[in-house]
């Protein structure tokens, strides 16, 4: 049987299926004679969160979903989407091009919120980068507050706002961001910066950990955690040792995780499709099943990108550690090109920061990733740095970049299809499997999205099943998906029959409500009080308090 058959198959088992009462997702049979806004008329709706399945039609008012039901719907605009599947809109948390480009081609791949998660923006400017979108994004916006750009802000005396200037600072010649270790004065700045950010809203903390492997200690990362942890907020991690071997990425994981139990904060696995990958997944979930909010991403393609001079590409790690050779593995993502030791000095002494391309997985590895029920779909989107880019840029004359920022949704069902893994699946990793995590830190507008539910906010995705696809490639990584003739954000629709609409930004923050910081300032004094016995004077050999390592409860420090 053919995939294209077990579709239909699907299809006509949704059919037969909505002329029962509809479960979970609830029917609106005392709504059905309202005046919707919009009307999406028999498509299959799914709900990876209930696993709701069927025909329905979908009435949406006031920005969000009113009614899911089998019974006809009024509204002033309805919309055919037979033969679609209505799905929750894609969350992706790990995209690094928040302009109105990149915003496009998210929504061409079916995506109705981006956030950057790994890296985010400078603390003290969270504010700034939201009011900056407010009201002008055609697409949901979030960030977190930037490891990265609090250490280039302390030890380098570099501003940056978000992942475009980021790239900038890497090709300049400093390094302090990367290769310095903080003293306690600098390290204490560092750690009040990122909770400036949380104080303001952000989602969380983002660490670029493997780039500044030599300057970040395991005792900056395991603070940078428990300031997350004052607010419930997780960090996002790119590991210490990404990229690696099965051994080292399980022991970068291993650090963020052990943290993260330590302080009981959230935390996020970013870009795990590295090897390894079977193991973190399984450290993942058996963390979860002790009750930690902890979850993976990943995107479907086997090469990375990243700038040229990054830490890792490094002869001694790229080559004599990793194993991989340049001729093979490193290509310029502008030219095609494929580096060698020689050239690639040359091109970081002219440009350090310049995008490349690297090839570090089997590309069979990609479905297996997929079949992995548990994970995010999240692109890791990297940006363009031209400012002559704007809307209306043709995309066949955008530079090119890895086409994950611009295919990762479609490519994600397009291989579901292809491979037999279950719609249903593909849809959670697409939605519910970012919303759940992130609605558990207390980050409400995560609660009301990634589900087809009646009473949730109308970020809504439709979309062909039997011809979604991505067009972006390696050569060509900014050409948008197919099969996704509708988009819908905050009730609006944004993509109307393939195409984006014009000045229409419904997009809405997604970002905590600000409040007083948390802030603590590390103390050594403070700390040997709490982690040290202090000899005291016991006054009739009764001490006046207690070690806060007792070795009556630890044995291990008898």
């Amino acid at each position: 049987m053919s995939n294209s058959d077990m579709t239909r198959r699907e299809f006509n088992a949704a059919a037969a299926a909505g002329a029962v009462a509809l479960s979970t997702a609830g029917s609106a049979v005392a709504q059905v004679t309202e005046r919707f806004d919009l009307v999406l008329r028999g498509g299959r709706v799914m709900d990876p969160e209930t696993g709701f399945d069927q025909i329905a039609n979908v009435g949406i008012k006031d920005g969000r979903i009113v009614a899911i039901t089998t019974d006809p719907l009024e509204g002033g605009r309805q919309i055919d989407a037979s033969g679609h599947v209505v799905a929750p809109g894609f969350i992706d948390t790990h995209f690094h091009w928040p302009r109105p480009m990149g915003n496009k081609l998210a929504l061409l791949d079916g995506r109705t919120t981006v956030m950057d998660l790994e890296i985010g923006t400078h603390g003290p400017l969270v504010d700034s980068w939201y009011a900056a979108r407010a009201g002008a994004n055609q697409i949901n916006y979030g960030c977190a507050t930037a490891h990265e750009m609090a250490r280039t802000y302390v030890l380098d005396g570099i501003t940056t706002e978000d992942a475009p200037e980021m790239l900038n600072h890497r090709g300049t010649d400093k390094t302090g961001w990367s290769h310095t270790r903080p003293d306690l004065e600098q390290g204490n700045e560092i750690l009040r910066l990122l909770d400036a950010g949380l104080a303001a809203g952000a989602a969380g903390i983002g660490s670029t950990l493997g780039y500044m492997r030599d300057g970040a200690s395991a005792r900056e990362v395991y603070e940078i955690q428990r300031v997350a942890a004052r607010y419930g907020r997780p960090c996002g991690f790119h590991f210490r040792y990404t990229p690696g071997t099965d051994t080292t990425e399980s022991n970068g994981i291993q650090e963020m995780l052990a943290n993260a139990a330590a302080v009981g904060a959230p935390a996020i696995a970013c870009h795990f499709n590295n090897p390894g990958y079977n193991l973190v997944h399984e450290l993942l979930l058996g963390m979860r099943r002790q009750g930690m909010n902890v979850w993976g991403e990943l995107y479907p393609y086997a090469a990375g990108s990243t700038a040229l001079n990054a830490v890792f590409l490094e002869p001694e790690i790229w080559v004599d550690q990793l194993g991989y050779e340049y001729e093979t593995t490193i290509q310029d993502a502008l030219t095609g090109e494929w580096y060698t030791r020689e050239s690639r000095a040359e091109m970081i002494a002219r440009e350090p920061a310049r995008l490349v391309l690297a090839y570090k997985m089997p590309e069979s590895a990609i479905v297996d990733w997929l079949r992995m029920p548990d994970v995010a779909i999240a692109s890791d989107g990297m940006p363009i740095l031209d400012g002559s880019i704007t809307w209306d840029t043709p995309f066949e004359d955008l530079p090119n970049t890895h086409p994950r920022g611009a295919g990762s949704c479609a490519l994600t069902l397009r291989l579901g299809r292809e491979n037999g893994i279950p719609l249903m699946q593909s849809l959670a990793q697409l939605s519910w499997n970012s919303a759940r995590p992130l609605g558990l830190t207390g980050l409400q507008a995560m609660q009301e999205r990634g589900r087809m539910q009646e009473g949730m906010v109308a970020d809504i995705t439709v979309f062909d099943p039997e011809t979604v696809t991505d067009n972006a490639t390696y050569a060509q990584g900014n050409l948008p998906s197919s099969g996704i003739p509708f988009v819908i954000v905050n009730g609006t629709v944004v993509v109307d029959g393939g195409e984006v609409l014009r000045d229409v930004n419904p997009g809405q923050p997604i970002r905590h409500e600000p409040r007083e910081s948390l802030f603590e300032p590390l103390d050594v004094e403070a700390w040997m009080q709490a982690f040290y016995a202090v000899p005291q004077d016991f006054g009739g050999g009764i001490p006046t308090s207690q070690p806060a390592y007792d070795p009556r409860v630890i044995p291990c420090c008898q």
